[in-house]
């Protein structure tokens, strides 16, 4: 009954938040009048303590037959056996009301924290001016030269709208203005009433994330221009720093508008979780601060001491972070980034840490190392408390008459763990972990019959009451699985050296060969719990991240004793120097970052070997693989004996069944899906087409069931003045290199850049990293797939329009790239009459226009058309679940000339992939057609034009292709369709 009802509560608690959610609920109603979200949680506390006193001393209901026997042989207690069933009778109705009032009560309780949420939360975008509380130390720093933007939790306070753009002398001046009327009057501030509403004034406060990026025109500028950008100094605001800045106010993206992120991931729940009210990207930033101390904190100002305290830990956070970051330009990236992960070891600070350290270590299945986890901090406790134990059992084994053995254990993880917890800001899953080992130890001390996993999940159940959105954070599931799982190996390893040591003794052993035991099964044990640990943890990873690395299966075996026994220790010890002498603590701390620099060639080096490339693995996971994977493990999970393990046999059949029907889904029907990218005019479609009786077009598609081609192509008008990209190569090539391995593509036939290249870089330059993020618009792409073919082969390369200088970037970049490199692809023309098919004929590809050799760059785009003997269906991409990836809008033309459907050697169907950024592209294929036919008359079923909504395409040319149905990446129909089809809504036509 225990776990059931703890189950219904948090399954009660994460339904009603998806639910409420995804509809409309009145943010204002009676029940939150009476009841707020502390209240509440008392009351379910309370509750749940008079239901576990009454399950703690109820005596178990008696069995019938002894009922009967004391019926008969005692019948004058007849009165007293009534009395006393009434009783039980009446405690099971109470026990069961009690349970189905925390039930309710528990989704009561998500309820009103949604509404508070929605009460508070921006709801449209607006640009305002504003007093910024700073509340932490930023997530990342605002550094040009990386194009690294900064990004800040933040409150912010005298909301007033902005009417015309502010220099910084203004916001100087309202910050001088706001202390003077501070002083005058405490109570009554009439500052910007007059510009302010019912709904922006001063009573008015929302806690926002500050976001700070380089713009177009600075990345663009010197190094001596650097310090004159205002945005610098944002690097340099401290925790709890007030300041005017004008902001440009943008309410959270929803759940639906996160499934198009590219990577999967849910940035809405992330920040509901940690209770962001919205975006705020800053348009301005003031020099002066607010140091009166009489003003007020907007946001704090009921818990004040408290607040007070935390930004004190935090501001030491911050200054641990100066240090680290004095003279970082003039460090080399290897130096920069093995004192940025010290540095994230240390207090959990991740701001310095770039894109490609993170990658690493997301590759290497060991980026929980990074930040200070509840996993991590268990470690170090379990550590220290047996280095304590072992310490005292040769020194002090008197002491053992006094404290119990366990309690010596229990006092030092406690310690260690709220001392790195606290040292660490106090995070939630660290200061989680901290909580859980005290109220473990405070159980066992108190002699009460509750096991350790029972308080475990009492835990759970009590911070999801305490904060409904914890639900939605992944370290919240994370954390206790693993520290379930370590609980239980910390709980039997005693009891196995105990025996080692019995076994020793009994057979008179050396101590060179008690030793050499002990060592053999601590090794065992560690490989057991590692395997178990990253098999427990594998569907939960799949399911919260979509990938999971196999390479953490066996790096965390030496890594994690690195960090734990050789790398945390030094880092809290040279943290402790730097309190007392900063110069021992550097001298610490520069042995640490070259441990850490070592770590991280041997990691790329392990990480680049090509026989071990494939590390990722993408599995669709939902709730119906995780019940199998629950239902495989819990014969191990139970004690040994309760149920035959064999049991496992039937869920694990079926789960490897599951898989692999999910895996041969995406490769058995013809599909085209279109890939998200983060740019709207930037598009990627996968092709995926089966093969038929084994057919092979290459040899590098031996063993493979499938065909697959990927199309890239830049839809920015060239005549219009668009905003330019923010995607890098790096970026964009990691993004689809994850979207493919979740559709299982570990191979692709061919990629074709349909948009044209007046070649690479005007100065050659092998600078990879200035390459992969400072690349014009026509590099982007073309780098891109020499990026992505670092990850997986490719067998042939079409680029639109001139690429002459390719071969001789390729062999340049080769000199300094990784020995990862797949294999060395040659660029291939994509111009008018290229074609490629498989050896039967059941599919073709083909390019309509490119003309390369006219020296004009607006007929180089290249519109390709795929012939099929099947039908190919054209998908959304869905990155959170890609088995439920949903079918792209396509809008009919009536007004197309439809072909005839008798005949038997008619193709299926053709799919034209269009790009053109200017007219002049249909405009030369219809003056080529008029004068000679660019191929022989064919006929189709169904023809599908897919395109962007800027295209230049005709009616004429429409009717010409006999074009059926239309799609759009952007879901926007172009203007040409409006002759066609005056049905056609014009709402989602482009100006």
């Amino acid at each position: 009954m225990y776990w059931l009802i703890g189950s219904l509560i948090i399954i009660a608690m994460m339904g009603v938040l998806a639910v409420a959610d995804s509809m409309a609920i009145p943010t204002s109603s009676p029940l939150m009048d009476i009841l707020n979200t502390p209240t509440l949680s008392l009351l379910l506390i309370i509750f749940a303590i008079i239901l576990m006193v009454i399950a703690q001393f109820n005596v178990p209901s008696a069995k019938p037959s002894h009922f009967s026997q004391h019926t008969a042989d005692l019948s004058s207690h007849n009165t007293s056996y009534k009395s006393k069933l009434f009783f039980r009778i009446l405690t099971h109705v109470l026990v069961a009301v009690l349970a189905i009032g925390l039930i309710i009560g528990s989704a009561l309780q998500a309820l009103i924290s949604h509404q508070q949420a929605e009460l508070t939360e921006i709801t449209e975008p607006m640009r305002v001016q504003a007093l910024v509380t700073l509340e932490g130390i930023s997530d990342s720093v605002y550094d040009v030269a990386t194009d690294s933007g900064y990004r800040q939790v933040a409150v912010i306070s005298d909301i007033s709208p902005l009417v015309s753009a502010l220099a910084v002398e203004d916001l100087d001046a309202m910050t001088s203005n706001f202390l003077i009327d501070e002083n005058n009057s405490l109570s009554n501030n009439n500052l910007y009433r007059n510009n302010s509403n019912n709904n922006n004034g001063k009573n008015v406060t929302y806690r926002v994330l500050l976001n700070g990026y380089p713009k177009n025109s600075s990345k663009q500028s010197s190094k001596k221009n650097l310090d004159s950008n205002p945005f610098d100094r944002l690097n340099y605001l401290q925790p709890g720093d007030q300041l005017f800045m004008s902001l440009a106010l943008a309410p959270l993206a929803t759940s639906e508008q996160a499934l198009s992120n590219p990577s999967g991931f849910d940035s809405y729940r992330w920040l509901r979780g940690r209770h962001i009210d919205g975006v705020a990207n800053i348009l301005t930033v003031g020099t002066s601060t607010v140091t009166n101390t009489e003003v007020l904190e907007p946001a704090f100002a009921s818990s004040s001491y408290l607040q007070h305290f935390q930004t004190y830990i935090n501001q030491g956070r911050w200054q641990l972070r100066q240090h680290f970051y004095q003279d970082w330009s003039t460090q080399t990236t290897a130096a920069q980034q093995a004192k940025a992960v010290t540095l994230s070891l240390l207090t959990g600070d991740r701001s310095l840490i770039n894109r490609e350290t993170k990658d690493l270590y997301q590759l290497a299945g060991i980026s929980h190392l990074l930040a200070i986890s509840g996993t991590h901090v268990l470690f170090l406790a379990i550590m220290l408390a047996g280095a304590a134990v072992l310490l005292f059992d040769r020194l002090w084994p008197r002491i053992y008459r006094y404290v119990p053995r366990w309690q010596v254990r229990w006092w030092v993880m406690i310690a260690a763990a709220f001392i790195y917890a606290l040292f660490t800001g106090f995070d939630v899953p660290a200061a989680r972990t901290a909580w859980m080992l005290f109220a473990i130890g405070l159980v066992r001390l108190t002699l009460l019959p509750v096991s350790t996993m029972r308080v475990l999940f009492a835990l759970a159940v009590l911070m999801a009451w305490l904060d409904p959105y914890v639900l939605w954070q992944a370290g919240y599931w994370l954390s206790f699985i693993a520290v379930a799982l370590l609980l239980k190996y910390d709980d039997t390893s005693y009891t196995q050296s105990a025996v080692v040591s019995e076994t020793a003794s009994a057979h008179n052993a050396s101590v060179v060969e008690t030793a050499f035991k002990r060592v053999w099964i601590i090794g065992k044990r560690v490989f057991k719990l590692q395997f178990w640990l990253f098999i427990t943890l594998l569907p939960i990873t799949l399911l919260l991240f979509g990938k999971a690395s196999l390479w953490g299966l066996v790096i965390n075996l030496f890594a994690i004793g690195l960090f734990g026994w050789v790398i945390v220790p030094l880092n809290l010890l040279a943290g402790l120097c730097y309190l007392l002498s900063p110069a021992i603590a550097d001298s610490i701390w520069l042995l640490v970052s070259a441990i850490v620099a070592k770590l991280h060639e041997l990691i790329t080096w392990l990480t680049s070997l090509p026989a071990l490339s494939e590390a990722w693995l993408y599995t669709p996971v939902n709730v119906a693989i995780l019940l199998m994977v629950l239902l495989s493990m819990l014969p191990w999970l139970l004690p040994r004996g309760f149920i035959s393990r064999w049991l496992a046999l039937p869920p694990l059949t079926l789960l490897m069944m599951t898989v692999y029907a999910n895996q041969q889904s995406l490769t058995t029907i013809p599909t085209l899906y279109i890939l998200s990218t983060g740019d709207p005019y930037i598009s990627a479609a996968l092709l995926q087409y089966p093969v038929v009786n084994n057919e092979q077009s290459s040899t590098t598609n031996t063993h493979k069931t499938n065909i697959s081609w990927l199309f890239l192509s830049d839809h920015r008008p060239n005549a219009a003045r668009t905003m330019p990209s923010n995607l890098t190569a790096n970026k964009l090539s990691m993004t689809l290199a994850q979207q493919l391995g979740s559709l299982s593509v570990d191979i692709l036939e061919g990629m074709v850049v349909q948009s044209s290249s007046a070649g690479l870089t005007d100065t050659l330059t092998t600078d990879k990293k200035y390459l992969a993020s400072n690349a014009s618009a026509s590099e982007l792409l073309p780098l891109t797939v020499f990026q992505l073919n670092q990850h997986l082969p490719i067998s042939q390369y079409w680029q639109a329009g001139r690429s002459d200088r390719w071969s001789a970037f390729q062999q340049a970049y080769k000199v300094t790239s990784q020995p990862k490199d797949m294999t060395n692809i040659s660029v291939q023309r994509c111009e008018q009459g290229k074609t490629w098919q498989l050896g039967n004929g059941d599919l073709s590809i083909q390019a309509l226009t490119g003309w390369s050799k006219i020296d004009s760059p607006s007929v180089w785009d290249c519109t390709v058309a795929i012939d099929a003997s099947l039908p190919i269906r054209v998908l959304k991409y869905n990155a959170a679940d890609p088995l439920k990836s949903i079918p792209a809008t396509a809008q009919t033309l009536t007004s197309s000339s439809q072909p005839p459907t008798h005949q038997a050697n008619m193709p299926q169907a053709r799919l034209i992939l269009n790009a053109d950024t200017h007219q002049r592209i249909w405009q030369m294929w219809t003056l080529l057609c008029s004068v000679e036919p660019l191929e022989q008359p064919r006929t189709f079923r169904n023809v599908t034009w897919l395109g962007h909504s800027t295209s230049q395409i005709t009616a004429e040319v429409i009717n010409r292709q006999t074009i059926n149905e239309m799609i759009t990446y952007d879901d926007k129909m172009p203007e040409a369709t409006l002759s066609l089809n005056p049905a056609v809504d014009t709402t989602n036509m482009t100006p």
